[in-house]
């Protein structure tokens, strides 16, 4: 098989497992991407190879990235991400960072982060969307979580899991550095 052919096939059966995934028809995805139902079905049985700039209106409707509808690996997926290509999202002077360890679509996008934060430091979030749910396990420290302005103190050795679709704040009021390990799951796009 070539490897057109291959990215056709696998083009075919990502787009219709994130489409039924996320539940939308083809009627749902095709207003959603701005393609017509007929090219969806075209994809879907693998008849045709459409433009770049058609499977990225596809990703964006679903919600996943291009790299995902092209995956063509068969078999149960392992994927290591090394030390060095972790993406530090933010950091500060005095020591505080987060970076993102890894991260899927599982139906929506899940990710792991590893987050330090130095006495007196902080990072809040606005709410996210509904059905969000962030875990957080404090590996050093003690955590302090505020969720809808209601602080909760998390020490090092134990874990929290809240609803995140409300204002929310980790921090450090202590004095010796929170290390901690959080993982954020964000419900599919409907």
């Amino acid at each position: 098989m070539s490897d057109l052919d291959l990215l056709t096939q696998s083009l075919a059966r990502n787009v219709k497992r994130w489409r039924n995934e996320r539940g939308f028809t083809l009627d749902t995805l095709a207003a959603r991407a701005g393609v017509s139902r007929g090219m969806l079905i075209q994809i879907e049985q693998a008849r045709t190879n459409p433009s770049i700039g058609t499977v990225v209106k596809i990703g964006d409707a679903l919600g996943i990235s291009v790299t995902t509808l092209l995956d063509y690996e068969q078999g149960p997926k392992v994927r290591i991400v090394p030390a060095d290509q972790a993406v530090r999202l933010w950091h500060t002077d005095a020591g505080s960072y987060s970076r993102l360890l890894v991260g899927t679509e599982a139906p929506g996008p899940l990710e792991m982060w590893e987050w330090r934060l130095m006495p007196g430091e902080g990072s809040a979030s606005d709410p996210h969307p509904v059905g969000t749910v962030e875990l957080a396990h404090v590996t050093e420290g003690e955590l302090t979580v505020t969720v809808d302005g209601a602080d909760h103190h998390v020490p090092a050795g134990a874990s929290v899991t809240f609803e995140a679709n409300a204002p929310h704040r980790y921090g450090n009021t202590g004095t010796a550095p929170v290390e901690f390990v959080l993982t954020v799951s964000v419900p599919p796009v409907r």
